[in-house]
């Protein structure tokens, strides 16, 4: 398990200001004022994460009852919260088992901790880029049958994921080892201002020193369900996916979104 304490704290990261941003307590003062920097840059990001917080836990509930999806991926989990994939999936099935992808020392070591007690979850140290390491690794091919169908998670994370690494790429790899009839959910922050891209991506580069991505256009994030089957209501801001209520439907963000949706794997050609 990873030592918290050789950690550079002083350094934020996007796991732990995720953490805060939905008043968790996994995270630590460079964080908080990363965060604070950030809300002044765009004001309405603690609901944005609140929003998107919900739509993980719709988007789970409907791919294990609806679907009957009983494995899931989860690439870039972040630190433990309430209402976890592996504790949405369980709740429709016991049998449901999840396997965590994160490479924050900090998930890691809060993660393990948690899940250590469930034996139909792991919690696998890896960058999300490493493919062949991930579904190579005991923990997944225990857990996990590809010759069934996956449910695959890229919930607010490939925002995350520099161009240099090439997250369309990423997902690619990922989807073409999955079975026809697995669904792939992905979502990403963008924003129609590219004022506020530019500001808010400089912001957490250098907030994390380099360590991340950039915030894109919808375009973009249309480009990585290429090739894959997307479900109804469609492309959306993650608010407008299905709402459980009104309430939730009004509590959108402004100047900036998580734009996505779920597609299916088609039968292969």
């Amino acid at each position: 398990m990873p030592d918290i304490r050789r950690v550079d704290l002083s350094i934020p990261s996007a796991a732990r200001m995720y953490d805060w941003l939905l008043d968790g307590n996994h995270n630590y003062e460079a964080d908080q004022k990363a965060c604070n920097l950030l809300l002044k840059a765009a004001p309405s990001t603690k609901a944005l994460a609140r929003n998107n917080r919900w739509f993980l836990e719709r988007v789970v509930r409907a791919m294990a009852a609806e679907h009957g999806i009983r494995q899931f991926i989860d690439f870039g989990s972040g630190l433990p919260t309430q209402n976890n994939v592996h504790q949405i999936a369980q709740a429709v099935d016991s049998a449901s088992r999840v396997v965590y992808v994160d490479n924050d020392p900090v998930v890691l070591a809060h993660g393990r901790s948690i899940l250590d007690e469930n034996d139909r979850t792991a919690i696998i140290p890896a960058d999300m880029a490493d493919t062949q390491y991930i579904f190579n690794h005991p923990d997944f091919t225990e857990l996990i049958n590809l010759r069934q169908p996956v449910g695959v998670l890229f919930n607010s994370v490939l925002h995350c994921i520099p161009d240099k690494a090439r997250p369309r790429e990423i997902v690619g790899r990922v989807v073409e080892r999955l079975k026809p009839g697995s669904l792939v959910v992905i979502c990403q922050l963008v924003s129609d201002d590219a004022q506020l891209r530019h500001d808010v991506t400089e912001l957490m580069r250098e907030q994390t020193h380099d360590n991340w991505g950039r915030v894109r256009e919808r375009w973009e994030v249309d480009s990585y369900f290429d090739g894959l089957v997307i479900q109804p209501p469609g492309l959306v801001d993650v608010t407008d996916w299905r709402p459980d209520s009104e309430l939730q439907q009004r509590q959108r963000s402004i100047e900036w979104t998580e734009y996505g949706g779920v597609a299916e794997v088609p039968p292969r050609r």
